[in-house]
């Protein structure tokens, strides 16, 4: 690996020469390859008879050419500093009629034959595209952030359209007939081109914004919750043209169907669609022995959505974006779906789709002076009307004056939605051919004029010290290990201390909204058994019990949180009813996907001291993070009683950083002190070495700190020197009272669980109860 580090660092300090050189070679194979698919597919073509009907052989070629020329343009304009979308539209216009149509027609021909057939098998794989890209984009979309924005989104998107669009129409009307495909259409055609003046890209702002890294920020949120907003409205105004066209009057039914069918979809889909969302998703990662279920049911769902505002009236890229907000919500499979997903999307979907939004633009006539000037007239009617529009709609919603230019540059991008409404406009008569060229080479150029215009105005958008502080507690929660929990597993009998490992997987749960599936083990421990003969509950009972006793805990921490949106949430708890073993049943359930695996039994110490088999058997089914509790004193008395105070052993190792993350997670949740207790084994031969560690051991504890400073959770810190680490803790513990002790151990070798002699001692002798957090 060194090896290849090296001659990558040697190949970037080779002169440009080298890489021009480079890239003439690339340049030439590219072209020869081009040629090589041509011949392959002429032949393909003259062995069928000629006949115009599909050809795979054609429609493989033409997705590989696309695949390619994409890519490298794509990466050429990622070089200097241009979004790749950039390149593969690029690359889509050099392939079609405006430049390798006018170089080598027969070949270009040869590639992409004009037959409607095989324009249709090109077409399908591009309309899945961007169901697909939108499904990426909103499942990288932040309601939060949306919600805080939306007064600004929404002015914003109904000053764009406006303006735009009166500005549009305003043209129309004052277009010359050569222009126009009927004198007495002009009306449509005004309101056709209205419309494609007014409507913002989303695939492309989106596309552009992500890649800028900007889509975290503040703006970039209300960049593209505007763009949202002014595609909906768009396709709404695009019905009432469609029935104006097509009937010469509005359809007063297809309005209104359009209008409240939005509004209707909108509503459920973020009430009762977000939880079914959720349960379809979980329900297909749980049942389904096959591979990949999970992607099957995604794909299935944003199809169903699609379909469903198709046959409201409205886009079907509506319904793939709603999706896809739902699915990224779903707090067990967002990184799965990013895994398996966007690599698929992004290598193979996007260059293809936007090589096919170039293919459809051919800039041969705009060599006539009259159409050349037209089309200059209309760019700068539709820059003039989105940037008047969005900067107007940005200074109403309280935007920063630097705020909303950037806003305005954003929005002007068109891309292929203008093509799309171009195209539906030149199918119904609606449109010249010449007016359609005009409308895509005004779509390609404010596309490609966005990305240097946005770049320059964001890079003069200052960020406000409470967005610097979210992006930088963002940053250091995606290297966390708690805030990347999905979903939580708990094992536990009816014992007190299975009622105290429920009440603690509550209090998690909670601060994260994470559902939580119960595994009801069987008590064997005496005490729990005389309970349950005094209470007489039933195995159903106590299962309802432990499901009880983590739901009355996550309701207590979400009551006390500060995010609106997990404060609002409610837990999901799934309890298993257990048909096998205790280390079978956690083996089965383990494979569906859990971050954490939390462990409360009454056999919890074996009369040797050491853990019990049972323990030792549930550790040994799960791979990943377990915390085993083991409650003892006051807490198995009074299991459901909220923690005062948590010691915190520290290393410096990651798992001992793990299980500060837990103390900290559990203080917060209730509202209690943490103690983070560093051990420096310094010695007393050396005073330097002895200093060194003490200042080492101060970072390290200060770094907890700062992480309890982060949550809101005071925390105290304390650094014992020249004991032994075990004494040092017990000795610490004890002078103290402390409700919990939570240590970060890792499993030793051998056929015991052995989590080292520190780990043993502080099992046997700590003054109260234990949680280990095994690595």
């Amino acid at each position: 690996m060194k090896r290849f580090t090296r001659c990558d660092t040697a190949l970037r300090r080779q002169p440009r020469s080298f890489f021009s050189g480079i890239a003439g070679m690339i340049a030439g194979l590219v072209l020869c390859l081009i040629a090589d698919l041509a011949l392959s597919t002429m032949g393909a073509f003259a062995a069928e008879g000629g006949r115009s009907g599909p050809s795979e052989v054609i429609f493989l070629g033409q997705l590989i050419v696309l695949i390619l020329v994409g890519r490298l343009l794509g990466e050429a304009m990622t070089r200097i500093g241009q979004p790749s979308v950039m390149g593969m539209l690029l690359g889509g216009i050099l392939l079609g009629p405006s430049a390798l149509g006018l170089l080598w027609p027969d070949l270009q021909q040869a590639i992409f034959p004009r037959t409607p057939e095989q324009k249709a098998m090109l077409d399908g794989i591009a309309q899945l595209g961007i169901l697909l890209l939108l499904l990426l984009t909103g499942m990288e979309t932040d309601l939060k952030l949306v919600r805080k924005v939306g007064q600004a989104a929404l002015t914003v998107s109904l000053s764009g359209v406006a303006v735009p669009f009166i500005c549009g129409f305003a043209l129309g009307q004052l277009m010359p007939e050569t222009l126009l495909p009927h004198g007495n259409q002009r009306l449509v055609t005004s309101l056709f081109l209205g419309t494609a003046l007014s409507i913002s890209s989303i695939k492309i702002v989106a596309a552009i914004v992500r890649e800028m890294g900007f889509i975290r920020r503040n703006l970039g949120q209300i960049i593209v919750a505007s763009a949202i907003c002014e595609d909906s409205i768009g396709w709404v105004i695009i019905a009432i043209t469609f029935g104006l066209a097509e009937a010469g009057t509005i359809d007063p039914a297809s309005v209104t169907k359009s209008v409240l069918g939005t509004a209707v979809f909108l509503i459920a889909s973020f009430t009762i669609g977000r939880r079914l969302v959720f349960f379809i998703i979980r329900w297909a990662n749980d049942n389904f022995e096959s591979d990949f279920p999970v992607i099957t049911t995604i794909l299935v769902i944003m199809g169903v959505m699609a379909l469903t505002t198709h046959f409201i009236g409205v886009h079907t890229v509506l319904g793939a974006f709603v999706a896809g907000v739902l699915i990224g919500e779903s707090p067990i499979l967002s990184k799965h779906v990013d895994e398996q997903l966007r690599g698929l999307i992004l290598a193979f979907f996007m260059p293809v789709f936007f090589g096919i939004t170039g293919l459809s633009t051919d800039l041969t006539v705009l060599k006539s002076p009259s159409v050349a000037m037209m089309t200059l007239a209309v760019i700068a009617v539709a820059s003039f009307g989105k940037f008047a529009g969005a900067f107007l709609g940005g200074e109403i919603g309280g935007l920063t004056r630097r705020e909303a230019l950037a806003l305005g540059c954003a929005m002007n991008a068109r891309g292929s939605t203008e093509v799309i409404v171009a195209s539906i406009g030149l199918s119904m008569g609606a449109l010249t051919q010449d007016l359609f060229t005009i409308i895509v080479a005004m779509a390609v150029i404010t596309t490609m004029a966005m990305p240097p215009m946005l770049r320059w105005a964001l890079a003069r958008v200052p960020m406000r010290k409470a967005e610097k502080e979210r992006l930088s507690r963002e940053e250091l929660e995606a290297k966390e290990f708690v805030p990347n929990l999905e979903r939580l597993l708990l094992a536990v009998d009816e014992s007190p201390n299975g009622k105290f490992a429920a009440q603690l997987a509550g209090l998690i749960a909670g601060s994260r909204a994470l559902p939580t599936t119960v595994l009801s083990l069987q008590a064997d421990d005496k005490s729990a058994e005389t309970e349950g003969m005094k209470t007489g509950r039933n195995a159903t009972a106590a299962r309802e019990a432990r499901s009880s006793d983590v739901a009355i805990a996550a309701a207590q921490t979400t009551r006390k949180s500060h995010d609106e949106q997990i404060a609002s949430s409610s837990i999901d708890i799934t309890v298993r009813t257990l048909e096998k073993s205790s280390e079978e049943a956690v083996a089965s359930e383990a494979k569906k996907g859990y971050g954490l695996l939390i462990v409360g039994i009454g056999n919890t110490r074996a009369k040797s001291g050491e853990f019990h088999r049972d323990i030792a058997s549930i550790v040994s089914a799960f791979e990943g993070p377990v915390a085993i509790v083991a409650g003892r004193n006051g807490q198995l008395a009074h299991p459901q009683r909220c923690l005062s105070n948590i010691l915190v052993p520290e290393s410096g190792t990651e798992i001992s950083r793990r299980a500060a993350e837990l103390a900290i997670t559990l203080a917060r949740a209730c509202e209690c002190p943490v103690t983070a207790l560093y051990v420096a084994n310094t010695g007393a031969s050396s005073g330097g070495r002895g200093f060194y560690g003490r200042q080492q051991a101060r970072a390290i504890i200060s770094e907890v700190a700062q992480m309890g400073e982060r949550y809101g959770v005071k925390v105290k810190t304390a650094v014992r020197a020249d004991v032994a680490p075990d004494q040092a803790i017990l000795t610490h513990a004890k002078q103290t009272t402390y409700d919990l002790l939570i240590m970060g151990v890792s499993c030793r070798p051998g056929d015991k669980l052995f989590f080292g002699d520190t780990a043993t001692a502080i099992f046997e002798h700590a003054p109260g109860s234990v949680l280990f957090l095994v690595s």
